[in-house]
């Protein structure tokens, strides 16, 4: 597990199943989890820091993301904060866009971004405190990719990483996969030309051979070296045309959903 610290609070970066990140808030005492996918990992990383568990914070309802949910609350009566409309039990305050939170023994308030594509309910967490801008965005936005459209639309998703995309530069990006260096790989085929992209591949390649984490990211990388952020870029789009996966003048969103099904299959 590793840390990055800010002031007076601080994120874990807990591993949980294959490729799983579930991401503990801390100040030192109280702690927040986000999509505690499972328990065991979460009690552990408590124990291991001298933490008390006060808020959970779900993103949606996926099983590796709400599994380890009742056996937290088996050992802690706690507020549960996660979408309103993604069908979660449980949820002690149900949230959607526009609201903000303050979790429970923790200097810390969240605001709350519908980022639906992934699922229809899915939700995003922003830390916007100066000098200190963090987004947790569950399976929306990846390092260097995107979530599989299991129930939203092309342009859903597309309008949901632009809101993510318009959020500032230095906005550390805490996604909830390690799918890092196959989405770059990804990313590579369909814009080869981009040096940053190939740096970040370097980066990642390397991180991962130690076993270390190449989340989070920022958004300024997404920005330039995201394939999903960059969909309507002229390079991307001819390497569409050239597959054969787009016909020329599409739309964006034609860009994008053809970009999205390409991943899938790659």
């Amino acid at each position: 597990m590793t840390s990055q610290p800010h002031r007076d609070l601080s994120v874990l970066t807990v591993p949980a199943f294959n490729d799983n990140y579930l991401w503990v808030i801390h100040d030192g005492a109280h702690a927040a989890v986000v999509d505690p996918g499972d328990a065991g990992p979460i009690r552990d990383a408590l124990t291991q820091h001298g933490l008390s568990l006060t808020a959970i914070l779900l993103t949606h309802h996926h099983a590796d993301h709400i599994g380890g949910v009742p056996s937290l609350l088996a050992q802690a009566n706690v507020p549960v904060f996660g979408p309103r409309n993604d069908g979660i039990d449980g949820i002690t305050h149900p949230l959607g866009e526009g609201d903000r939170i303050t979790l429970p023994g923790l200097d810390l308030e969240l605001d709350v971004l519908d980022v639906p594509g992934h699922t229809l309910g899915h939700i995003a967490y922003v830390r916007r405190s100066p000098g200190a801008h963090w987004l947790f965005c569950g399976d929306t936005l990846f390092a260097g990719g995107c979530g599989r459209l299991f129930e939203g639309t092309p342009s859903q998703m597309m309008d949901s990483l632009a809101k993510l995309a318009a959020l500032p530069d230095d906005t550390l990006v805490y996604c909830a996969h390690e799918y890092t260096v196959s989405n770059l790989r990804f990313a590579q085929a369909v814009e080869p030309d981009n040096q940053g992209l190939a740096l970040r591949m370097k980066d990642a390649s390397e991180k991962r051979g130690t076993r270390l984490p190449t989340v989070p990211s920022t958004i300024g990388l997404e920005r330039g070296t995201n394939p999903f952020l960059r969909a309507t870029e002229p390079g991307i789009v001819q390497s569409l045309v050239d597959a054969g996966r787009l016909k020329p003048g599409a739309s964006p969103v034609e860009a994008f959903a053809a970009l999205r099904e390409w991943k899938n299959v790659f």
